[in-house]
């Protein structure tokens, strides 16, 4: 038997991994032997699963909490399982789901339920969040009928602001005077010259 290590991994920098840790604590991992992402499984460009993905060799095992730890992409989480288990001839044994674990069975009906219920579960991941994507479309649409305004608001220059600005590049006025005639920071002055200009 080769090494065993865990992988963790959580969408973003304030969510706790907890939980994924302690599901992996009956294995007694030492830290250099757990990889942890605090990023989208939208892929699999990940700085610390690419460095496991190094590291791994044949007869390794791979443990995960549950197949979306591993990513969100139907056909990318297909592709990295083949990679995986054909490829580097390692094992993958994820928690949630004891069915998805290849060192149960190397025969040839092991690894097709294996591979029938990561094709069934990564088909629902992949449908759930077209299904968000959908809803959010939807209620962005809706709020859009109801007049709710999305992005930044507008904003709304003084009435005289192009005459200030002529005065100012003519050197009729100071860019202290243009700015205090026209009650906005010296940042924002030039930012709204600029975009007058376009």
């Amino acid at each position: 038997m080769g090494k065993i290590y865990g992988y963790v991994r959580v969408s973003s920098k304030d969510q706790n991994i907890a939980r994924q840790l302690a599901a992996l604590e009956q294995f007694h991992l030492k830290k250099r032997y757990i990889y942890i992402d605090k990023m989208s499984g939208k892929d699999f460009n990940r700085p610390s699963y690419l460095r496991l993905m190094k590291r791994i060799k044949e007869g390794d095992l791979i443990i995960i909490k549950s197949i979306d730890r591993l990513g969100r992409n139907y056909d990318e989480i297909i592709e990295q399982w083949r990679y995986i288990t054909k490829e580097k001839r390692a094992d993958i044994r994820v928690l949630d789901m004891p069915l998805l674990d290849t060192t149960l069975s190397k025969d040839i009906l092991g690894t097709f339920i294996a591979d029938l219920v990561l094709q069934v579960l990564s088909f629902c991941a992949h449908e759930e969040r077209t299904n968000i994507k959908q809803r959010q479309k939807e209620g962005i649409d809706a709020a859009k009928k109801r007049g709710v305004h999305f992005g930044r608001k507008p904003i709304h220059l003084p009435k005289d602001f192009p005459t200030i600005v002529e005065a100012f590049e003519s050197k009729q006025i100071s860019e202290n005077d243009a700015i205090q005639l026209l009650s906005m920071s010296r940042t924002s002055f030039y930012k709204y010259k600029k975009e007058y200009h376009e």
